[in-house]
């Protein structure tokens, strides 16, 4: 199984490249694991809320260029599905299952996702209502999924 993830900006403390390594590096046993960082837009602290969807839509198209026909699209927004663990485990297997072996997880910038890429989504997840730093966010969806295949393989995993 191929696994991409398209973040928005990049990752500036070591701490947190060192999580992605670790978990790139754990992941390395069930799948091909791929991250594409495309550029950010630099907000300003009084943008419109026209300014804001002109920067999501500069980024959706930075975001675009990376996807292919073949990739299975989950967006990571605000007004997706909240899977437990367990469930999202069930979800990857069960696009395994399907002959999904791309799947694509997109993260966002700061004000999220732009609507044409919402729009191409084949799913919308959410992990919870708070809001995290996307550099966070990317160590923590990392987790999950290599919680995931845990999971799927019978594997013990800390709950």
């Amino acid at each position: 199984m191929n696994i991409t993830l398209i973040t928005v900006g990049k990752l500036k403390e070591k701490y947190l490249k060192d999580a992605v390594d670790e978990y790139t590096k754990r992941l390395s046993r069930y799948c091909r694991l791929n991250i594409i960082e495309v550029q950010d837009e630099k907000t300003p602290d009084n943008a419109s809320p026209k300014d804001e969807e002109i920067i999501k839509d500069r980024e959706g198209k930075r975001i675009l260029k990376h996807i292919n026909n073949n990739m299975y699209i989950v967006a990571m927004d605000l007004k997706g599905n909240m899977l437990a663990s367990e469930k999202f485990s069930e979800f990857i297997g069960e696009l395994a299952l399907k002959g999904s072996s791309n799947i694509t997880f997109i993260i966002g910038g700061s004000l999220g996702i732009s609507r044409e890429i919402l729009h191409r989504a084949d799913y919308k997840l959410c992990f919870s209502k708070m809001t995290f730093p996307h550099q966070l966010f990317r160590v923590m969806l990392l987790e999950q999924i290599y919680r995931g295949f845990r999971i799927l393989k019978g594997e013990p995993y800390h709950k």
